[in-house]
């Protein structure tokens, strides 16, 4: 099992839809807080206006390809940016953005959070998830203990694990397939069968 937008291996949230699948507009207004994270703009590069983002994402040749639709929050709303060209730069991208044309202007976009629509995350393959869904499930052993709630899922691709508020303190759960036994984000329900002493051993006390 696997989340992504990164991916974990159960064992960061970007799998993307094709740009061609994409609608270049939202017929709703767009929630901000409902979007998925896939960059951060770190600054300025060169005097063209294009920027350099540290990309939130397992696919950024795909979420950062000129045409690409991206979003940001500025003063309070919600902005479309479209990107008109891209290169990567020690594995950064580097990306030009319709109408920001000096140096000036793309700096008044450094440390803004680039997302997108959950909608627009493709369609997952069986046992493969997004952070997002885990994020708020309820935690329960096969004995029915509660454990507590995700509140972030931690990690690379070569391990990850959940972090549950529990009741003694934050819990640290291995996203592996022999100890979360059942995964149902529709239900926000994970059932584990953690060896003894596991859940006591990775209590982080506040």
């Amino acid at each position: 099992m696997q989340i992504v937008d990164f991916r974990l291996q159960i064992h960061r949230v970007s799998s993307l839809k094709s740009i061609s699948n994409l609608k270049s507009a939202m017929s709703s207004p767009v929630k901000w807080e409902e979007m998925a994270l896939v960059g951060r703009i770190a600054r300025a590069h060169g005097i063209r206006g294009q920027v350099i983002v540290n990309p939130e994402t397992d696919f950024p040749e795909d979420r950062f390809q000129p045409g690409a639709e991206l979003f940001i929050e500025r003063g309070g709303q919600v902005e479309a940016l479209r990107v008109t060209t891209a290169r990567f730069h020690r594995e950064r991208p580097v990306i030009g953005i319709e109408g920001v044309e000096t140096m000036d202007d793309a700096e008044t976009l450094a440390g803004r959070e680039l997302r997108v629509p959950i909608e627009r995350l493709a369609a997952l393959p069986p046992d493969t998830f997004y952070r997002h869904d885990l994020i708020g499930c309820l935690v329960e052993t096969r004995d029915g203990r509660t454990v507590g709630v995700v509140s972030d899922v931690e990690g690379a691709m070569t391990g990850s694990r959940l972090v549950v508020d529990g009741a003694g303190g934050e819990v640290l759960i291995p996203l592996v397939s022999a100890i979360c036994t059942v995964v149902d984000p529709a239900a926000k329900r994970i059932l584990i069968d953690p060896p003894e002493g596991l859940i006591e051993a990775n209590v982080k006390s506040g």
